[in-house]
């Protein structure tokens, strides 16, 4: 399966892509992790991503579109892939299309996690608490949610057209949501 899942910061989708990845045997490719390490290892587009992750702003296509072609290119990626934070703007759709036409092959369906706004917030602080993410207190999370629904949530119109969108319900216990992937995704496998 080909799959991209989205929703705003804080809404579960790392923690439902590992499960999406094991159930379905694909890769999870989380952009996010991908500049998370190269900020840790301190590597040049970690030091650019740094600067626009700090401020809760998106790095700049050319930087993710390159990392992401490069990524859906390895081995692994062949027969499938979860992308997690890609795409996030229409560009980026576009760019997206491109590499997906060019390998001959096309999305299976797009998951949109929703969640309350207010348990976003509180969700994220709970987490930059625990897990030390300077990136997270909350007014850069606040601005985050503000850049969500000013440059991504334009895509989700662009998938239902598509009919590739699946709404899923985020809030609950993980393994509801879970559940309810699931469900969603086997009706799209059958």
């Amino acid at each position: 399966m080909r799959l991209i899942i989205m929703g705003p910061p804080g809404a579960g989708k790392g923690t439902q892509a590992a499960g999406i990845a094991a159930r379905y045997q694909i890769p999870a490719i989380s952009t996010g992790d991908i500049f998370r390490a190269n900020v840790s290892q301190g590597t040049p587009l970690g030091v650019e991503a740094k600067r626009y992750m700090d401020a809760g702003d998106y790095v700049p296509d050319s930087v993710t579109n390159n990392m992401v072609r490069d990524r859906l290119a390895e081995a692994d990626a062949a027969d499938g892939f979860l992308l997690d934070g890609y795409p996030r703007t229409l560009a980026q759709v576009d760019e997206l299309d491109g590499m997906l036409q060019a390998a001959g092959v096309s999305l299976d369906a797009v998951l949109v996690l929703t969640v309350d706004d207010e348990e976003l917030v509180q969700r994220l602080v709970r987490r930059a608490q625990t897990d030390g993410r300077t990136d997270d207190t909350e007014d850069v999370i606040r601005h985050r949610q503000d850049v969500y629904n000013e440059q991504t949530a334009p895509l989700i119109k662009v998938y239902a057209d598509r009919g590739l969108l699946r709404t899923v319900d985020g809030m609950g216990e993980v393994d509801d949501v879970a559940k309810r992937i699931a469900t969603e995704l086997d009706d799209v496998r059958a």
